[in-house]
């Protein structure tokens, strides 16, 4: 593969939110994984850890459980249903979190927030290596940070270990119609970058 192929990749991929109901496979699911696990983390500690939601039972449990958790936030209705039915559809959700136990420890909470956001960023930079293999591999994806809005509702419902720390959900599955990979709109450099 050249620069060219993976820029081609990059540019192609989409949020995709619709899928068919085939199920996905599971060495498909385990390669995706394997490239998250390959995403560069600080001080290589690689805090990421991934729940694989497939059992549709289970993903009704967790949609609705953090749609009760909005509404008794306020949430806009609307918004919750669309985000509920979403979860509820998607053949595979994958719970991105993040775990602090084998960071570094400071006894100042400047250097400690520090050390959490390193963290964060390391789960992303996962998340985004996920996202760019499921959409090499002809499967949509979708990144939710839905889990930030009730970590305690999803830890509950999951029955996650204490250490893992929700920070984004991706739903996954075989596209319902084919993207059309037009590019979306960005930035122009001249607009997000300075160069010194």
């Amino acid at each position: 593969m050249n620069t060219d192929d993976l820029l081609d990749i990059i540019k192609s991929r989409r949020s995709v939110r619709h899928y068919r109901t085939d199920p996905v496979p599971d060495a498909l699911l385990r390669r995706l994984l394997l490239a998250a696990t390959w995403a560069p983390s600080a001080h290589n500690r690689q805090p990421w850890r991934f729940v694989v939601v497939q059992v549709p039972a289970t993903r009704r449990r967790l949609a609705d459980a953090m749609a009760a958790r909005w509404r008794a936030d306020a949430a806009e209705p609307g918004q919750i249903e669309r985000a509920r039915a979403r979860l509820r559809a998607a053949p595979v959700l994958i719970l991105l979190c993040m775990t602090m136990v084998d960071m570094d420890v400071y006894p100042d909470a400047r250097r400690q927030q520090a050390e959490r956001i390193m963290a964060v960023q390391s789960v992303a930079l996962a998340g985004q290596n996920l996202l760019l293999m499921a959409h090499a591999a002809g499967l949509g994806a979708c990144w939710l940070c839905a889990p930030l809005f009730c970590p305690d509702v999803v830890r509950a419902t999951l029955e996650l270990p204490s250490d893992y720390e929700p920070v984004g959900l991706i739903t996954l599955g075989y596209p319902l119609e084919p993207n059309d990979s037009q590019p979306k709109d960005r930035y122009t450099l001249e607009a997000c970058v300075l160069w010194r």
